[in-house]
């Protein structure tokens, strides 16, 4: 009987321990909800001052503190870790701010960062900036990006467009505004359409002109003609439709100065450099140019194609030079970019200030998008395994970079959501000439099919 018992408790302890290794495995949100984030904190509260002095975050306190400790312990005076904010448990790890003693900064915290992930036995810890004497540090208790979620809340607005989850689980907003043009590479297969994707049918829930250049016969963007104000799926058709579009940004440009040149007595409120300054009855509406495989516009095999090659250039380097104040943005996409594509190649680039790669064949082209902005990120860029698509690394020209991956969503959706919000496309005249046909939809017979018979006496 002693023997059956012993063999019950052992069958329900190797059983509970293979079934928390599967939750791990296959359900790592419940897993760490469950098991990971009690230990981890247990782990944070029992060594942190240990930890903190190990990392050499630690400092001699006040001459004051140390007096006091003399006089009424006589104990030995220890260093002092930063003072520890509450511990916040989210659903996918822990965030905890530091007050930071004086003499450190918040770069000294993040040097430590790999050695307090092993030490709190975590997936990773990163470290941001709050203000000056306070960092967060955001604990992440598995790899969020080998399943992405989408956070539940999400801070969006105009033109901001919530397109991947970093990796410290926080949502990667595409913001116009602030970065008005990006440059997106990847090889085939890398997760750069769907990437592309994910932004496009943001975008088309909100009242924004949306014009695409897709050089591979329209394959990529063809789906999404609906919503689409302009498409073309050549260079001879982008070679035309480029001279409507910079028409268009200098005819905004004419709208702005007509309101710069009201009477000197107007308020300076009423004063604007931009169209988000005009008033919202006047504004027209900002317009989003995706160009998929941009090295076909600069591919040429005659004379007469580089002239043409050579005037797509020049009005692409002047709607990304120009074009924002006038509310035109480029989101521009290939496999390869850099000097090798022809004259006006890097000057291009230089206008692109985000930028986002994904898998790349080489390192030459991890280098074209992140080698003058962020040199380190290359390596993280070239490091992107074939079996994670949609992973990339994204940077701006601040230097910062991070990890992020984007959501799955199925062409099909994709196209639903263009064709359902298709009422929302702006009206510019100056691209009717370039809108994509849209065949009907079939109408599906409501109930059966009857055979009309004819009367018989």
């Amino acid at each position: 009987m002693t023997d059956l018992v012993t063999l019950a408790e052992l069958g329900s302890s190797l059983a509970a321990i293979g079934g928390a290794a599967y939750t791990r495995h296959a359900y790592p949100a419940a897993y760490w909800s469950t098991v990971g984030l009690p230990l981890s904190v247990a782990r944070l509260l029992a060594s942190y001052s240990s930890t903190m002095d190990a990392c050499g975050l630690t400092v001699q306190p006040p001459r004051w503190r140390a007096l006091a400790v003399r006089a009424t312990t006589r104990r030995e005076v220890r260093p002092v870790p930063p003072r520890r904010g509450i511990i916040r448990p989210t659903t996918t790890g822990l965030r905890m701010r530091l007050r930071l003693a004086p003499g450190q900064e918040p770069a000294d915290v993040a040097a430590s960062a790999e050695r307090l992930r092993h030490a709190w036995g975590v997936h990773a810890v990163h470290v941001r900036d709050i203000k000056p004497g306070v960092v967060e540090l955001r604990l992440v208790g598995f790899d969020v990006l080998r399943k992405v979620r989408m956070p539940r809340r999400l801070n969006g607005g105009p033109l901001q467009i919530p397109v991947a989850l970093r990796e410290d689980a926080t949502a990667f907003v595409r913001d116009y505004r602030t970065v008005p043009h990006e440059l997106v590479l990847g090889a085939t297969l890398s997760g750069k359409s769907m990437y592309l994707r994910n932004l496009l049918t943001g975008l088309a829930a909100q009242p924004v002109v949306l014009i695409g250049i897709d050089c591979k016969r329209g394959v990529e963007l063809a789906p999404f003609a609906p919503r689409l104000s302009a498409l073309a799926t050549d260079p001879d058709q982008a070679a035309e439709l480029l001279p409507a579009l910079v028409k268009e940004m200098e005819d905004r440009y004419d709208l702005i100065k007509a309101r710069q040149g009201i009477a000197p007595g107007t308020p300076e409120e009423l004063i604007t450099s931009d169209i988000w300054g005009l008033p919202e009855d006047e504004r027209p509406a900002p317009i989003v140019l995706f160009i998929d495989e941009v090295a076909e516009l600069f591919l040429v095999a005659t004379r007469k194609e580089e002239e043409r090659r050579d005037e797509m250039v020049t009005q692409l380097i002047r709607l990304a030079q120009l074009g924002r104040a006038a509310g035109i943005y480029l989101e521009v996409c290939g496999q390869r970019f850099g000097a090798e594509l022809g004259k006006g190649a890097t000057m291009l680039r230089a206008q692109l200030t985000g930028r986002v790669c994904h898998r790349v064949n080489d390192e030459a082209s991890a280098k074209m998008a992140l080698g003058d902005i962020a040199p380190e990120a290359v390596l993280a860029a070239c490091a992107i395994a074939p079996e994670l698509p949609g992973l990339a690394v994204v940077g701006d020209t601040s230097g910062g970079w991070s990890r992020i991956r984007t959501p799955y969503l199925s062409l099909a959706d994709a196209a639903a959501t263009c064709r359902a919000t298709a009422h929302l496309a702006p009206d510019v005249p100056a691209l009717d000439p370039f809108r994509p046909y849209v065949p009907p939809m079939p109408v599906k017979a409501s109930g059966p099919v009857t055979t009309a018979r004819p009367v018989t006496e």
